[in-house]
């Protein structure tokens, strides 16, 4: 709790979230993390919900798991970018598969970025607090494995 504390006290406008996450705990935490940062929060827990909840609460972001059992998340990123009314949705790629390729697929997909799993919570706020079309990103905590010393 105390990293909570720790997050900016000034509020940036509020945003539709949509997490799409096969992990209960890990959604459930996000989505708790993400409304007490403010914004409004759905999620899902496989790729046809995500979809479908998409379609009905129209998010600003969607922050998606690339591992989901019943759809990659590239396939439900290319789906996201053909859907009226969500062509303009920020779409985030996470993942805490150790497959390198998995990045150059979400960014192929329309995913803007990729981060690995866990990803702190100042990192996700920093994320969410963006203006629309924002391009600098929190670099540092991407999690890429660290350059080899030589």
């Amino acid at each position: 709790m105390a990293t909570l504390h720790r997050l900016k006290q000034t509020p940036a406008p509020r945003k539709r979230i949509l997490v799409v996450e096969d992990d209960l705990d890990s959604v459930h935490s996000m989505a708790m993390l993400i409304k007490m940062m403010g914004h409004e929060v759905q999620f899902a827990i496989n790729g046809f919900a995500a979809l479908d909840v998409a379609r009905s609460f129209r998010p600003d972001i969607v922050i998606l798991d690339i591992g989901l059992p019943d759809f990659e998340g590239d396939q439900i990123a290319r789906q996201l970018r053909f859907e009226p009314g969500l062509e303009h949705t920020q779409l985030i790629a996470i993942s805490g598969l150790p497959e390198e390729h998995l990045e150059s697929r979400a960014l192929k997909a329309g995913c803007e970025e990729f981060y690995r799993k866990p990803i702190e919570p100042a990192v996700l706020e920093a994320l969410l607090s963006r203006p629309p079309g924002a391009e600098e990103s929190p670099q540092e905590t991407r999690k890429k494995p660290p350059a080899a010393s030589g």
